[in-house]
């Protein structure tokens, strides 16, 4: 039973919650910049290094062995360098996405903490921290005054 009521308070308090709108949008995101890459980067990629197809791309460490009849015997080895490398590309598109992504939302993030610009609401929390700092700074130049009378 006790169990059951942390899970209730886990659940109540918003972190799985937080989480599964999390993963979700994750999964949507990935969907965006896996068409954005295949779709949208690698063709014109491409198309300026001549039609080359970086999935198709490999070292051949030993060619396939075949019988009399066609029949391959052993299979080739390969080291497939192409897949790595749409991988990588892949790789950069996201990490550059999510920076761009983060750079705003850091940038609307340090516009709302700052208590003096009135263009964006203002956290509540940190308007208050806001007031509290100004009046102390009144308090010590009042404090100064008294001081030096």
């Amino acid at each position: 039973m006790k169990l059951l009521n942390e899970f209730k308070e886990f659940a109540v308090k918003g972190n799985m919650m937080d989480m599964a709108i999390g993963i979700i949008i994750g999964a949507a995101f990935n969907k965006v910049i896996d068409v954005l890459a295949k779709q949208v980067l690698l063709p014109p990629l491409s198309l300026l290094s001549d039609g080359i197809n970086f999935q198709d791309k490999k070292l051949v460490l030993r060619d396939a062995i075949t019988d009399a009849t066609g029949t391959i015997t052993t299979s080739e080895v390969v080291v497939a360098y192409g897949a790595l490398l749409e991988v990588f590309l892949d790789f950069l598109i996201i990490g550059f996405t999510i920076f761009i992504v983060v750079k705003g939302m850091n940038r609307l993030r340090n516009k709302a903490q700052d208590a003096d610009d009135h263009t964006v609401v203002t956290p509540k929390d940190i308007e208050l921290l806001s007031d509290l700092k100004h009046l102390m700074e009144e308090q010590n130049q009042l404090l100064k005054s008294r001081a030096s009378n």
